[in-house]
């Protein structure tokens, strides 16, 4: 897959210059000076000869098949280019040149244009508005930028160029070797997506690390990304946001939804890794390309000094991993190995005036307990320490099947020492955090790998109902779907609704209120109201008909005066269902990815700490407990300091309810259930208040 781009016999420069401020000259160059072994075509109509190598006017006078041609001539020229390579059957082409889609409508026209010419002639595109691409493999420098990292394990796409001589920059700086680099600039062609593909096939390649600002397909990245995390991760770091996914919305789920939140859940679903910053995206991708992936959540620190130990065990334990303490027969072991000054617990302080031999022992005895799943080993430089021997003895001893971390903090008087770590391909960090996150990533991932298989259930539901109330919703021209209609929805789906009906006089709302028992709650029924206790338009717990018949009189003459211009439908009258815990749940269809559910308590959790949890539909049963997991309120669900939890089961299968009818019905754009009334196991959760938001087509 995309041979001809990463693995040609020929590349043609078209635009190739001996100017050495023309990108032309930098890349004919590269491609010379970095090895690159294959036949190298320049490719000029002003010079018969550059670096050494016959130079032709025409790509086609070359007379051979040119498998990849690189186009860094003017943006006018660009289809002449494109034409040549397609005489010479070309497989693959990378645009250099710029003035294309990011300038605008003029440049987009011609970026499709070239796009339709090179579908037609089986040519795929890198770029345009790129810096090219390098692979390491084959010693192929097809950019122009003027570093060549060393063969490695890590390969990297980025749609910014600018950034992919940062990470050159850093790759040379730190000694640490790239397998593929891919500047994708304006993807008009090949897209992250082609590229994750291709790189989950390249053996060279044991981790794929991305700068990203935009995904092409959102539905078609996560079903790829999903295959190729299963296969070797997968590091993102993602910058901007879309204004589509971060528009202002009618329900509580819309305005706290943007599109960061949906990239980040379409990470989850896909097990990709994300990185928050430049830094965290080669922390996490040196850990995964030199180390094997932990088997568990249990940490050992290794220092010679007290205080980043205690940093290394609070970021430990911060991230949801455990400290935990060695097996005794581990324990005493390493007791007789250290001076009696020296603390076993975990971290294991090994003293400022440890040397080599000190650490060496310390790690390969704390490696070899059962109860420790990953070491990080921290050494701050003392007058006695021999910071380059310590290294070389801890790569003697952490030859294992567990992940070692090393943390040698300081400037110069580490600095060869973590050079010598990363050579022997240990991940070295400046800081205890750093080394945790990274370790943490790790274990992240591999739960990912362990996780179950997913399996969505079908619930039976009455789909023809809801397609009727969908048509006669249609009809009236609305968007808005009110609290009777939704819940007429939802009862199709099995939720369970209060008894109630809508009444449009006070003696209908005392009917209703004596079928179906007192108390009850009444509710305005109006389009134009959707935030009905805003104007005064819920009443709670009547308990006689003279309550209701007063509240009915009451309500509607305050609405009048308060909104006269409104439509009131009537007021819908309610069983008053019994007390529990206030959830919201609800969904938002991003323009990317599509419909994400989200769960979060009623009250002050949403309104004020947005303490919310999003997930892509479909969703499973795991996945849906997962999201109850992943707020900060979980603690009051499960019960605390003897209060009773509540029925997680039913939170997860309502959940589950919502992902099967927003799956079925794409033209619900927004939903919520606030609230969603639950209790204790044994209890009948059940919907207070509903509304939706259709897409109007």
């Amino acid at each position: 897959m995309l041979d001809g781009l990463l693995y040609p016999e020929s590349v043609a420069v078209i635009g190739a210059s001996r100017s050495p401020e023309k990108v032309g000259s930098a890349i004919l160059s590269n491609l010379i000076g970095g090895g690159y072994k294959g036949k190298i075509i320049p490719v000029n109509p002003t010079t018969d000869e550059l670096f050494g190598l016959p130079c032709y006017k025409d790509v086609r006078d070359a007379g051979i098949t040119v498998d990849h041609c690189v186009v860094v001539v003017p943006q006018r020229f660009v289809m002449d280019a494109l034409a040549g390579a397609a005489a010479v059957g070309s497989t693959a082409a990378t645009v250099i040149t710029a003035g294309f889609k990011e300038v605008g409508a003029e440049g987009a026209a011609k970026e499709r244009e070239m796009l339709e010419f090179c579908q037609e002639h089986g040519i795929r595109i890198l770029g345009p508005n790129c810096l090219g691409l390098i692979n390491t493999e084959n010693s192929m420098n097809a950019s122009f930028s003027a570093q060549m990292p060393i063969p490695g394990h890590i390969s990297v796409l980025s749609q910014s160029g600018a950034l992919c001589t940062a990470i050159l920059d850093w790759a040379e700086g730190r000694g640490v070797g790239l397998a593929k680099l891919l500047s994708i600039g304006n993807k008009a062609d090949i897209s992250e997506t082609d590229l994750l593909r291709a790189l989950a096939q390249d053996k060279q390649t044991r981790v794929i690390a991305a700068y990203l600002e935009s995904i092409t397909d959102g539905p078609e990245f996560i079903q790829v990304a999903e295959e190729v995390s299963q296969q070797k991760p997968v590091v993102i770091l993602k910058a901007g946001t879309t204004e589509a996914g971060g528009k202002a919305a009618a329900s509580h789920t819309g305005s706290l939804a943007g599109a960061d939140i949906a990239y980040g859940a379409a990470f989850t679903r896909a097990g990709v890794v994300r990185a928050d910053n430049f830094e965290a995206l080669f922390d996490y991708a040196s850990a995964f390309a030199m180390q094997p992936l932990p088997k568990g959540n249990r940490v050992a620190v290794i220092t010679n000094a007290g205080g980043p130990g205690i940093m290394a065990a609070d970021a430990v334990e911060t991230l949801g991993m455990r400290m935990e303490s060695l097996t005794p027969e581990i324990s005493e072991k390493v007791k007789g190995l250290l001076p009696a000054a020296a603390s076993v617990a975990n971290p294991i302080d090994v003293l400022g005036d440890a040397q080599s031999e000190r650490y060496a022992m310390a790690v390969k005895e704390v490696l070899a307990d059962p109860k420790v799943d990953s070491a990080i080993v921290i050494l701050t430089p003392q007058a006695m320490s021999d910071c380059e021997d310590t290294a070389q003895a801890i790569i003697d001893a952490e030859h294992h099947d567990k992940p070692v971390l090393t943390c040698f903090m300081g400037g110069s008087q580490v600095m060869d020492a973590r050079n010598m770590f990363v050579k022997a391909g240990v991940p070295d960090y400046p800081s205890p955090e750093r080394a945790v996150a990274a370790l943490k990533s790790m274990v992240d991932y591999a739960a990912w790998l362990d996780r179950p298989s997913r399996v969505v259930t079908r619930f039976p539901v009455n789909r023809h109902r809801v397609e009727r109330i969908f048509a006669r919703q249609k009809r009236s021209g609305r968007v808005e779907m009110g609290e009777v209609e939704a819940k007429e929805i939802l009862k199709a789906y099995d939720f369970n609704v209060p008894a109630g009906a809508l009444a449009r006089t006070g003696e209908e709302a005392v009917a209703i209120a004596q079928r179906v028992g007192f108390p009850v709650v009444m509710k305005i029924v109006s389009p134009d109201l959707l935030h009905k206790s805003d104007f005064g338009g819920v009443k709670l717990n009547l308990n006689s008909a003279g309550e209701v018949m007063d509240a009915f009189d009451l309500m509607m003459l305050r609405i009048r005066r308060r909104a006269p211009e409104a439509y009131l439908r009537g007021v819908l009258v309610e069983k008053m269902g019994n007390p529990g815990r206030e959830v919201i749940l609800g969904m938002h269809r991003d323009p990317q990815f599509g419909p994400m559910l989200m769960f979060g308590l009623g009250g002050i959790f949403v309104e004020v700490m947005k303490d919310v949890a999003f997930y892509l539909a479909p969703l499973t049963h795991d996945e849906a407990l997962e999201m109850l997991k992943n707020t900060r309120s979980y603690a009051l669900l499960r019960g605390v300091r003897g209060q009773a939890g509540v029925d997680l089961n039913a939170i997860a299968s309502a959940l589950q309810r919502i992902s099967q009818l927003v799956t079925d019905f794409p033209q619900i754009e927004e939903m919520d259930i606030n609230p969603f009334m639950v209790g204790e196991v044994g209890t009948t959760p059940y919907v207070a208040d509903a509304r939706m938001i259709l897409s109007g087509e």
